[in-house]
Parts: structure tokens; C-alpha cells; sequence
């Protein structure tokens, strides 16, 4: 099973990107999606998770981003609204099975410039 994340780039503050990550595998809804994002010298960190229709964001992010899915399509999206510079990061999008097997894809990067 493979990630691929794609949609980062660079958008000044206050503009929206979505991100996009593609399992290679079927997906269910039992499955734990998530966005974590790093800078470097930091730890990585979350940002939003969606499973059983659930949703969590980080504090950081409320209000401001938005994750959906497409099991049919084995897809999730980050939609980021009203960015800001302290948004800037490399964007990663993990996938937890109910076994417990996890899979994570490589970053996106996402620059917001002041």
C-alpha cells in the first residue's frame, strides 16, 4: 500500500490550498486518515484526523481547515482556508488500519508567504 500526497505549493496568506492523498488500497471508513505537518527542527505534528465520519483538528487549524474522504476513490483531502505564514510545513497523510498496520505517504509541501 502506498500514499501519495500531492497539492502543496506556495500561496500568500490568506489564500486556500487542498491537499490531496491517494492510498493505492481500498479504504474504509474504520481506517484512521490523518494530516500531520513538520518544520524542520520540530517534531512532527498533528493536524486533522476523519474516521467513522469523525472528524478532529488541532487547535491550530480549527475553523480554518477542513479534512473530507472518498473511500470509493481511496482518497482524503486537507482543505486549508485563510493560510497563514505559521502554516508553512511539509504535509504528510497517514493512514491506520483497525489492525493497526499503519502506512504513511511522503510530504507536500505547503510554503505561506507573509
Amino acid at each position: 500500500v502506498q500514499l501519495q500526497a500531492s497539492g502543496g505549493g506556495l500561496v500568500q496568506a490568506g489564500g486556500s490550498l487542498r491537499l490531496s492523498c491517494a492510498s493505492s488500497g481500498s479504504t474504509s471508513r474504520t481506517d484512521v486518515m490523518a494530516w500531520y505537518r513538520q518544520t524542520p527542527g520540530n517534531e512532527r505534528e498533528f493536524v486533522a484526523s476523519s474516521v467513522n465520519g469523525i472528524t478532529n483538528y488541532a487547535d491550530t487549524v480549527k475553523g480554518r481547515f477542513t479534512i473530507s474522504r472518498d473511500n470509493g476513490m481511496n482518497t482524503v483531502y486537507l482543505q486549508m482556508n485563510s493560510l497563514k505564514p505559521e502554516d508553512t510545513a511539509v504535509y504528510y497523510c497517514k493512514r491506520t488500519r483497525r489492525s493497526g498496520i499503519v502506512y504513511r505517504g511522503q510530504g507536500t509541501l505547503v510554503t505561506v508567504s507573509s
